[in-house]
């Protein structure tokens, strides 16, 4: 990410051809130079850990379930994005855009006047004392650093697509961008293969995503990607790199021509696993029109 904001447009038009490229062949890719220092993402997985260790009936107090926007605390098992309904092997915290106080305590902004859609609106935070109060504050430092970062990118990609570099600027003004601290314990005994389909979390998410920003820890593979012959791919952790996959809607939009690859998470380290993605969207009433996206030579529609 180097040149994503070099002055030189053959720089920038560079970067975004091997993007392009990463995005016709499979779908997902790992950046690196992208600003964002290891220690707010490592700082979010620790500061979370009193959270997980709370008693499953104080986590149930923020079920995600009685949250009107997605918000709050999903449960082992609670979602199912395995096809063969036996629920999936993590559980999570799921938060979106909030004004994050400076120094002073003061906010300089509404903190819900960001985004504008279904799963806008209030955060769900767990009571308690400083502990999870630090727990919040680490978390919505990375989701911003991120949240900047997805921003950077929507140039990028309007160039892979041989589009004018600012095509998603008036599309990405309240954008949708959820963010998730998921914890996986380390899977034993037989083999169990089930697998996130792309980007099936639910509905909302899957049909307003554009990409997902991945931290995942070093040396804890667990990440999957299914190749177009298909065999699973690990996606090994690199140190100072995030993984970006693209979503169902860009998939969309492109008439597939930019994929979004099935993929899945198996945690077979022996150790507890953390992972951050950060689920972006376009704003909510983007209309997704696949005709605008007939460029680089494809004609198809579907």
């Amino acid at each position: 990410m180097a040149d994503a904001d070099s002055p030189d447009p053959l720089a920038r038009k560079a970067l975004a051809a091997k993007i392009r490229d990463a995005c016709i062949r499979v779908g997902f890719f790992y950046i690196k130079n992208h600003s964002i220092p290891t220690s707010l993402p490592e700082a979010a997985i620790e500061h979370s850990l009193p959270f997980f260790a709370l008693p499953e009936e104080e986590k149930m107090k923020y079920d995600i379930h009685a949250s009107s926007n997605f918000k709050g605390y999903n449960a082992f098992l609670s979602e199912n994005t395995d096809p063969e309904g036996r629920g999936d092997l993590n559980e999570g915290f799921n938060f979106g855009w909030e004004a994050l106080e400076d120094e002073d305590g003061k906010v300089t902004e509404n903190a819900w006047n960001h985004t504008d859609g279904p799963m806008s609106g209030m955060n769900v935070w767990p009571n308690g004392g400083e502990d999870m109060k630090v727990f919040r504050r680490a978390l919505l430092t990375y989701y911003h650093s991120a949240v900047k970062l997805g921003l950077r990118l929507f140039p990028l990609l309007a160039l892979a697509l041989d589009l004018p570099e600012n095509f998603f600027d008036d599309k990405v003004t309240k954008p949708a961008a959820i963010m998730r601290i998921l914890h996986y314990p380390p899977q034993s005994g037989p083999v169990d293969d089930r697998f996130f389909m792309t980007h099936s979390w639910y509905l909302v998410v899957a049909m307003r995503q554009v990409f997902t920003i991945l931290y995942q820890q070093d040396e804890i593979p667990a990440l999957q990607v299914l190749n177009s012959a298909g065999k699973w791919i690990q996606a090994t952790p690199i140190h100072g790199t995030l993984v970006v996959n693209l979503g169902d809607q860009l998939a969309r939009w492109t008439n597939d021509v930019f994929k979004s690859t099935v993929h899945r998470a198996i945690n077979r380290s022996g150790v507890r696993r953390y992972s951050i993605p950060l689920f972006f969207g376009t704003d909510y009433d983007v209309p997704i029109e696949s005709a605008s996206f007939v460029c680089l030579g494809y004609t198809s529609r579907k």
